[in-house]
C-alpha cells in the first residue's frame, strides 16, 4: 500500500501544478488567451521576472507588462511556394488602471508577421493595446 502511494504521489503533485493559484482579492488578476495555434506566456511585471507564465497578478494601479507570443505564420503570408515559419514576439502592455478584485483578459493573435495583444475588462470592453517589441523566428 505504501509503495503504491508513493508512486502516485509525482503524478498527484503534477496535476496540482495545472491549477491556478487562487485569486488574491486585494490584487488584480490577468488571465492569458492566445489564438489558435498560438501560445502566450507571461514574461514580466515592471522589468520583473514571473515564476508561473500563465497568468499575472498585480497590485492596483500602473504596471508595465511583458508577454512572449508565439505563433505560426502562413506560407500565403511569406510567398508563392514557402513554408509557413514560426515566429516569436515580445509585447508590453503598459496599463495604468488595474484594480483590486478585478479580472482581466489579455488576448492575442497575429497578422501575417504581426502580432496583437488587447486588454479587455470582465465586461469584453477594450482597454488598452500592446505594443510590438522585439520578434525573430523560434
Amino acid at each position: 500500500m505504501r509503495r503504491l502511494l508513493l508512486c502516485c504521489l509525482p503524478i498527484v503533485l503534477a496535476g496540482c501544478a495545472l491549477w491556478l493559484p487562487r485569486h488574491d482579492p486585494g490584487q488584480a488578476w490577468i488571465e492569458l488567451h492566445g489564438g489558435e495555434d498560438q501560445q502566450l506566456q507571461a514574461l514580466q511585471v515592471d522589468g520583473k521576472a514571473l515564476e508561473d507564465d500563465r497568468y499575472f497578478q498585480v497590485s492596483p494601479g500602473r504596471h508595465a507588462l511583458q508577454v512572449r507570443l508565439q505563433f505560426q505564420v502562413a506560407p500565403g503570408n511569406i510567398g508563392p511556394d514557402s513554408q509557413g515559419r514560426a515566429r516569436t514576439c515580445l509585447l508590453t502592455l503598459d496599463y495604468a488602471e488595474f484594480a483590486a478584485g478585478q479580472r482581466y483578459l489579455l488576448r492575442s493573435g497575429s497578422h501575417g508577421f504581426r502580432p496583437w495583444a488587447k486588454l479587455y475588462d470582465a465586461r469584453g470592453r477594450h482597454l488598452a493595446r500592446a505594443r510590438e517589441g522585439r520578434c525573430g523566428e523560434v
